[in-house]
């Protein structure tokens, strides 16, 4: 054990001190602590009755503020503004694919939105120069509107479920309901609550949801945007190709090329139908986008038209050729009756 170093001064420094400035020596007063503004907040807002306890007789919604009604998950809680979120961007969103990804780091995230950006970009500028981006209603383009977000599984789930399995238009137009108490509809209330307490409920992507998971959604169904995500996000040959060296060399950077790597494309929802990679694929190889499908369909309805019409028009040669036939063909009889019997007359 070392030595222990002696507390008092020495001789010489004790002797030059004056008695009173020993004795009178005050401590410092202390620095005030820095304000948590969050954690103040925080606390103010759990502070709020936002809950009912259990056993006693809920107050009436119109003695809460408007800005925050009352709600069976506690809304300043982290998990309850993210299952509000997921529950928005299902309800608003028509196209959306979801990916798996294993452990990117901040830098491959963002070499992959650059390049997903700058390939959204040239499918902006190739669908203005034929006008299709006023004919979808977005003159500035779509780059700035995808969005690539990574998710928590369970959260979204419990989100898919409610879009999935209730209606708050329905709940507020309940005649069972009283009018003088509105019936609250919104996604942290009792109601979406119990629509989804069943846990026998499932939905087509619950296969999917699994592992660390990342969403990229779109405002719009477009297959052109969609193929372009695809060439960089999942590239596949000969359909997706992902871009050449030459024309995108950022595209090779190491940390691009790793975030690629780690990303598995599982599926999409487009218009509230889930695809697999398969069908995903499918829909971003539409050629011409949802103009040409849309040609396509008035295609192939104008040739079964015009191949009922021939069905419909042949039917009726077939009768009109068989009835002129016969009518001839009695024509004839009669005519021969006629010379037989003049024949006959004459002799």
């Amino acid at each position: 054990m070392p030595p222990r170093l002696p507390s008092a001064r020495p001789r010489c420094l004790r002797l030059q001190c004056p008695q009173q400035q020993r004795t009178s020596f005050t401590p410092p007063p202390p620095l005030p602590r820095p304000r948590n503004y969050a954690v103040a907040a925080t606390a103010a807002a759990a502070a709020a009755p936002t809950r009912v306890p259990t056993g006693s007789k809920p107050p009436p919604a119109t003695s809460y503020p408007p800005t925050q009604p009352p709600s069976y998950k506690p809304p300043e809680f982290r998990k309850s503004q993210l299952l509000r979120q997921y529950a928005s961007v299902l309800r608003s969103t028509p196209l959306m694919l979801l990916f798996q990804h294993n452990n990117l780091k901040s830098g491959e995230w963002i070499g992959v939105r650059r390049e997903l950006k700058f390939a959204l970009q040239r499918a902006d500028d190739a669908l203005r120069a034929t006008g299709g981006l006023g004919a979808a209603g977005y003159e500035g383009g779509l780059a700035g509107e995808v969005k690539l977000q990574t998710i928590q599984t369970g959260i979204f789930e419990v989100a898919l479920k409610i879009t999935e399995y209730y209606d708050p238009i329905k709940d507020e137009h309940d005649p069972a309901a009283s009018p003088d108490e509105p019936k609250l509809t919104h996604t942290l209330s009792h109601a979406a609550h119990e629509a989804i307490a069943n846990r026998k409920l499932t939905h087509a992507f619950a296969p999917l949801l699994s592992g660390p998971l990342a969403l990229l959604t779109f405002p719009t169904v477009s297959p052109q945007h969609l193929k372009a995500a695809l060439s960089i996000l999942s590239p596949s040959f000969p359909n997706f190709p992902a871009p050449t060296r030459r024309a995108n060399p950022g595209y090779h950077d190491p940390a691009v090329q790793n975030a690629v790597a780690k990303l598995l494309l599982l599926g999409a929802r487009v218009e509230n139908r889930v695809f697999d990679a398969e069908g995903t694929r499918w829909v971003g190889g539409i050629e011409g986008g949802l103009e040409g499908l849309r040609a396509q369909l008035v295609g192939m309805l104008q040739g079964v038209g015009a191949g009922l019409t021939n069905v419909l028009e042949g039917a009726g040669r077939s009768l009109y050729f068989t009835v002129e036939g016969r009518r001839g063909m009695m024509e004839e009889e009669e005519a021969k009756e006629r010379a037989g019997e003049g024949e006959s007359g004459s002799g």
